[in-house]
C-alpha cells in the first residue's frame, strides 16, 4: 500500500469554485474551466457531479453547458440519487426536460425520478 499524496491546494480550490459555479448558475465560467481540462463529471465530497448540483439548484444554463460537454446524465451521487430525481424533487420542469432529452433514465437511482414524480403528484413531468 502506498502513502496517499496530499492534494494540490490549487486543484482543491478549482474544484470548489466549479461546484460553486454549478450551484450559482455561472455557466460561462464553468464552461471555460471544463473546456480547459476540468472533468465534466467532477464530484464533490458527497459524490454530487456538477450536473447534479446544477440540476438541483435550478440552473438550466449550466445543465445545458454540461450536457453539451458530455456530462453523465445518469451518474448517481453517494446517496444513490440521480440528477433527474433531484430536478423532479425540486420541481425544475425545464431541467427535467433537458435531462430527459439527453437520455436520463427515469428508473435510475433510489428513489428514482419516476418514484419521486409519483410521490409528489408530478407524473406529468416524465411523460
Amino acid at each position: 500500500m502506498t502513502d496517499a499524496q496530499p492534494l494540490d491546494p490549487q486543484l482543491v480550490e478549482i474544484a470548489h469554485a466549479c461546484a460553486d459555479f454549478a450551484r450559482d448558475g455561472d455557466a460561462e465560467r464553468l464552461a471555460a474551466y471544463v473546456d480547459h481540462g476540468t472533468p465534466v463529471d467532477l464530484t464533490d465530497a458527497g459524490g454530487n457531479t456538477l450536473l447534479m448540483l446544477a440540476a438541483y439548484h435550478g440552473q438550466a444554463a449550466v445543465v445545458s453547458v454540461l450536457l453539451e460537454r458530455g456530462a453523465d446524465v445518469n451518474r448517481l451521487n453517494d446517496r444513490g440519487q440521480s440528477p433527474l430525481a433531484g430536478a423532479v424533487f425540486k420541481g425544475e420542469d425545464t431541467i427535467v426536460w433537458l435531462l430527459l432529452d439527453a437520455g436520463a433514465d427515469v428508473e435510475a437511482g433510489s428513489p428514482s425520478a419516476k418514484a419521486t414524480a409519483e410521490m409528489f403528484g408530478r407524473g406529468d413531468l416524465l411523460r
